[in-house]
C-alpha cells in the first residue's frame, strides 16, 4: 500500500544549490507522491529516469512560498515548499489549484511526523540570502510560525508542542452536545481552490460550515481541521431526507429528459428519482427492456406520502416506509409491484459542478494577465467576444467592450450585483478587468453559442418536447430573476446560450441599460428590441418583471418556429400599430394548442393580465409530465 501512487503531476522544480557558485536553475520533472517518498523523474522518450526522492517520513514543513508571481522567473507562477533534513526543495506549480492540491495533501501525510518545524522561512531562498528575513544562513532558523494544520495567513499557530499547556478537560455531554450544533454539509462535487483563502471540496466528504456572511461563499472546515471558503452550491446539508446527496436522484430533470436518459444508458432496471412537476413530490422513472412485444417501456411512479406522523413513502400499497432512500433501497432488491426492480443507478449527465459566483470568495475584478485569448466567437452588441482561459486552466467567454458601447461607470458599480446572480440556467459572470481600457466581461463559456443559432442550424431534429424543455430551461432562469427582483429587459432566443450538454441558459441579462446605440434607443428616449417588446415598453418605456414575461412568450416563438424572425414580415412602426390593435404572432405549426395557450397569456395586453415566471413553470412542468404524472 506504501507504493501506491496519491498524486503524480508534471511541476517544475528549482536547483537546490549545493554548491554555492552553482546558478539557479529550473527544471521539468514529473513529481509522484505515495505514503512513503515525494520522488521526482526526468521524463525522455517515453524513458523515465530517477533524479531524486525525499522520505515522507523526514519531510519537516509544506507550505506556500509568498512571492509575487512576477518574481518567479520560470513558467509555473505557483511556488510551494518541502522542508526535510537540512534541505528545502522548491516546487512550481502551474496554478493555484494544483499548489494547494500538493500542499494539502502533503501536510496530511506528515502530520504525525515527529520533527515538524515550529517556525519557517515564507518567501525564497536566493541571492544568497532568506529574502523574509535577510537572513544569510541557509539553516538560520525560521522567521515566521509555521501551522502544519492550516494556512499560516489564516490561523494562529499553537506554540511548540513543549511549551504548550495541557489541554483542558470537556465533559463528554458538552463535547456532543456541541458536535449535534454544528451544521454539518456533504459535498456534491469536487472543488479546487482558486485562491489562497479558499477550502478543497472532496465529492460525498463531509465538512463542518463554520460561517454563512456570503450567500454564495461560506466559510467551512474540513476533517483534517484546514478551514476557508467554499462555493455554497457545491454542498448540500447532511440530513437523511435530504435527497441531494445521493446519485440516484437528478433535481431538475423533467420526465421528457428522464426518457432520453434511460433510453441512451439502454440497462434493464435503469432508474432515476426527479421532482416531480407537482411542487414538493418525486417521480421514479424506471426503465424495462421487456415492456410487451418484444419493446423496451419506461414506467413513471409517482412516490405518494402517507398522511401519517412522521411522514411515510411509497411507490406501490404494500411496501410503506419511513424514507424516500429506504424506499429506494427496498426496490433495489425487490420490484414490489414495480416493472422491474430499480437494478441500475442512472445518473444525469448535466450533473457536472455548477457554475460559482466569481471565481473565489470576493474576487470580481480579474487581472487581464490571468487571461489567454484564443479564438473569436462572434461580434455581440458590445463589442468582439473570445474564447479564452482563466489562468491557463479554465474556459471562459471574454467580451472586450468597444469604445463608445456602453456606459462604463454605471455598468461597473452594477456588475458587483450581477455576479452574485447565479442559478443553473443562468450564464454566469464570472468578474470584469476595468483596471484598463477596453473593459473585459468574463463570464462562463457556452459550447454551442446563441440559441437562435443553434435552433436554425439543427432545424428539423427536435421534436415537441425538446422544444418545450428549452423554454423551461429558460422559464426556470427568468423565475429565479424574477424572485431576486431583477430585470432582463432584452430577453430573447439570441440573448440565451446552449452548452455542450443542450442545456439552455439566459445570457446578458440588464445589459441593455448600458448600451449606447441607436438600435436600441426609441424616439422617447427608451432601449428595447420593439417586436419583443408589449406595449406598455413601446408606448411609456415602462419595464417590469410582466414585461419580460411578453418577451419569454415572443422566445417561446422563436424556438418552436426553429429560429424564424417575430413579424418577419412588417417593420417595427408597422409591428407597434399592430400589436396596439391586438393582433398577436401565430401559432407555430409544432406548437399544440397547450403550448400555444401559454404564448398568448404571456401577451395579454395588461401586465396585470399576464402569469408570473412561477405559473409559467409549473404550466410547462405538467404538459411535459403528460398525463400520468
Amino acid at each position: 500500500m506504501n507504493s501506491e501512487v496519491i498524486l503524480e503531476e508534471t511541476l517544475i522544480k528549482r536547483s537546490q544549490q549545493k554548491k554555492r557558485t552553482s546558478p539557479l536553475n529550473y527544471k521539468e520533472r514529473k513529481f509522484v507522491l505515495t505514503k512513503s517518498k515525494l520522488t521526482y523523474y526526468e521524463e525522455r522518450s517515453e524513458k523515465r529516469n530517477k533524479k531524486g526522492s525525499v522520505d515522507v517520513t523526514k519531510i519537516k514543513c509544506v507550505e506556500l512560498v509568498k512571492s509575487e508571481i512576477d518574481q518567479v522567473p520560470c513558467q509555473n507562477k505557483y511556488a510551494f515548499q518541502v522542508i526535510y533534513d537540512t534541505n528545502t526543495l522548491y516546487i512550481f506549480a502551474p496554478t493555484p489549484s494544483s499548489r494547494s492540491k500538493w500542499v494539502e495533501r502533503l501536510k496530511k501525510e506528515i502530520m504525525y511526523n515527529n520533527h515538524t518545524l515550529s517556525k519557517y522561512h515564507p518567501q525564497f531562498w536566493a541571492d544568497g540570502v532568506y529574502q523574509c528575513c535577510r537572513q544569510t544562513e541557509k539553516l538560520a532558523p525560521g522567521c515566521e510560525e509555521y501551522h502544519l494544520f492550516g494556512d499560516s495567513s489564516r490561523k494562529p499557530l499553537p506554540p511548540p508542542p513543549d511549551e504548550r499547556p495541557p489541554p483542558p478537560q470537556i465533559p463528554k455531554d458538552i463535547v456532543e452536545e456541541h458536535e449535534d450544533t454544528e451544521e454539518k454539509v456533504i459535498a456534491l462535487f469536487d472543488f479546487h481552490p482558486m485562491e489562497p483563502h479558499d477550502l478543497g471540496l472532496v465529492a460525498m466528504e463531509e465538512y463542518v460550515i463554520l460561517e454563512k456572511k456570503d450567500v454564495h461563499w461560506w466559510r467551512a472546515r474540513n476533517k483534517y481541521g484546514f478551514e476557508g471558503y467554499i462555493p455554497s452550491n457545491y454542498v448540500t446539508e447532511k440530513k437523511q431526507d435530504n435527497l441531494e446527496q445521493y446519485p440516484w436522484y437528478s433535481k431538475s430533470i423533467n420526465r421528457s429528459k428522464a426518457e432520453q436518459l434511460l433510453r441512451q444508458e439502454d440497462k434493464e432496471g435503469g432508474f432515476v428519482v426527479r421532482n416531480s412537476s407537482q411542487s414538493g413530490l418525486y417521480t421514479v422513472s424506471l426503465y424495462t427492456k421487456y415492456g410487451g412485444d418484444n419493446s423496451t417501456a419506461i414506467r413513471h411512479y409517482h412516490i405518494k406520502e402517507k398522511r401519517a406522523f412522521p411522514k411515510q413513502y411509497y411507490l406501490a400499497e404494500k411496501h410503506v416506509f419511513n424514507s424516500i432512500p429506504e424506499m429506494i433501497e427496498y426496490h433495489k432488491h425487490n420490484a414490489g409491484g414495480l416493472v422491474t426492480r430499480l437494478r441500475h443507478t442512472v445518473c444525469q449527465k448535466d450533473k457536472i459542478a455548477p457554475t460559482t459566483a466569481g471565481f473565489s470568495y470576493d474576487k470580481w475584478e480579474i487581472n487581464p494577465a490571468d487571461l489567454t485569448f484564443m479564438k473569436e466567437l462572434g461580434s455581440g452588441l458590445f463589442g468582439v467576444v473570445r474564447l479564452g482561459k482563466w489562468r491557463a486552466q479554465y474556459k471562459v467567454a471574454i467580451k472586450a467592450i468597444r469604445e463608445g458601447a456602453m456606459s462604463e461607470e454605471d455598468f461597473i458599480e452594477e456588475a458587483k450585483v450581477m455576479m452574485k446572480l447565479t442559478h443553473p440556467k443562468l450564464v454566469q459572470l464570472y468578474g470584469v478587468c476595468t483596471e484598463k481600457r477596453p473593459i473585459y466581461i468574463v463570464t462562463e463559456f457556452m459550447e454551442h453559442g446563441c440559441l437562435l443559432n443553434y435552433l436554425r442550424q439543427r432545424h428539423g431534429q427536435f421534436n415537441a418536447d425538446i422544444l418545450l424543455s428549452m423554454c423551461q430551461d429558460v422559464c426556470e432562469a427568468m423565475n429565479y430573476l424574477e424572485l431576486n427582483s431583477f430585470l432582463h429587459r432584452d430577453l430573447a432566443a439570441r440573448n440565451c446560450l446552449v452548452n455542450d450538454l443542450g442545456v439552455v441558459k439566459v445570457s446578458d441579462f440588464g445589459m441593455t441599460r448600458y448600451v449606447l446605440d441607436d438600435q436600441y434607443t426609441s424616439s422617447c428616449g427608451g432601449k428595447f428590441p420593439v417586436k419583443w417588446s408589449p406595449p406598455e415598453v413601446f408606448n411609456y418605456s415602462k419595464f417590469s418583471s410582466k414585461s419580460d414575461v411578453w418577451s419569454f412568450g415572443v422566445l417561446m416563438w422563436e424556438v418552436f418556429t426553429e429560429g424564424k424572425m417575430p413579424f418577419e414580415n412588417y417593420s417595427n412602426v408597422e409591428v407597434v400599430e399592430m400589436v396596439s390593435r391586438g393582433d398577436r404572432l401565430y401559432r407555430p405549426r409544432l406548437a399544440s394548442n397547450r403550448i400555444y395557450n401559454i404564448m398568448m397569456a404571456c401577451w395579454h395586453e395588461k401586465p396585470e393580465g399576464r402569469p408570473k415566471f412561477s405559473d409559467l413553470l409549473t404550466h410547462i412542468g405538467q404538459i411535459l409530465e403528460g398525463e400520468l404524472c
